[in-house]
Formats: structure tokens, C-alpha cells, sequence
């Protein structure tokens, strides 16, 4: 059973690349995605339980992932968050996981990482 995730990346090549991915390769659909803070926090607002995992980049077109990340933390136990940056620093890692982050993985060099991280999740649907 697919799981579903919500997309939160600003560069449409990145993002049609990563719906690819995540729905040939991680068993996931991509119910929704946003390229904006803002956008991403109000649909999160208004789709509480429609997602299973939200994935999103730090730097978007508006605002910033760590919002959208602090924002997402009243979710579901079930619900995970993951942050998926090319800017992964320690102490991006570090901020993001403070905020409530569940994973973070570098969009260049962590990809595998973050397919592993997407077969559990499928696994917890079965």
C-alpha cells in the first residue's frame, strides 16, 4: 500500500524528478506540492490528515522550509516529516531536527538514504 506524500520543493525539475522517483522507486503517491512557506503551511493546515510524509527543501520560492517544518509540529504520530536540502550542514540538520524534523538527507549526495527511509514508511502500510 503506497503512502502519501506531500511535496514541498520549489524547482519544477527537482520536483517532477523527485514525484518520479518517489512514485516509481518508493511506493508513494505525491497527493499535493507547494513551492512556497506559505502555500505549504496552509494546505497542511487545511489537510491535517490527508498526508503521510511531507518532504521538504530548505530554500523555497517564499519563506523557508524550517517553517514549514516548525508548522508541521501538531502532526500525527504516524506522520513524518523529512527534509530533503542540498544545503545540509550540521546546523541545518540540527535546526531542522529541533524544529521536529523526523530525517534529513543532502538532495545530492543522500538520495539512497532517503529511499531506505521511504521502504520503511511503505512497510508500516502494508
Amino acid at each position: 500500500m503506497t503512502f502519501k506524500t506531500y511535496l514541498v520543493e520549489d524547482n519544477a525539475v527537482i520536483r517532477e524528478n523527485l514525484v518520479g522517483f518517489l512514485e516509481d522507486i518508493a511506493d508513494a503517491t505525491v497527493i499535493a506540492h507547494a513551492s512556497g512557506e506559505s502555500e505549504a503551511v496552509a494546505w497542511l493546515g487545511s489537510h491535517r490528515d490527508s498526508w503521510d510524509m511531507a518532504i521538504v527543501d530548505l530554500f523555497l520560492q517564499e519563506g523557508n522550509g524550517l517553517g514549514v517544518v516548525d508548522a508541521c509540529r501538531r502532526r500525527a504520530a504516524h506522520q513524518k516529516v523529512v527534509v530533503l536540502s542540498n544545503y545540509a550542514t550540521p546546523d541545518m540538520r540540527a535546526r531542522s531536527k529541533a524544529l521536529g524534523a523526523d530525517a534529513f538527507f543532502d538532495k545530492s549526495a543522500e538520495i539512497d538514504l532517503l529511499l531506505d527511509y521511504c521502504e520503511k514508511m511503505s512497510r508500516r502500510h502494508d
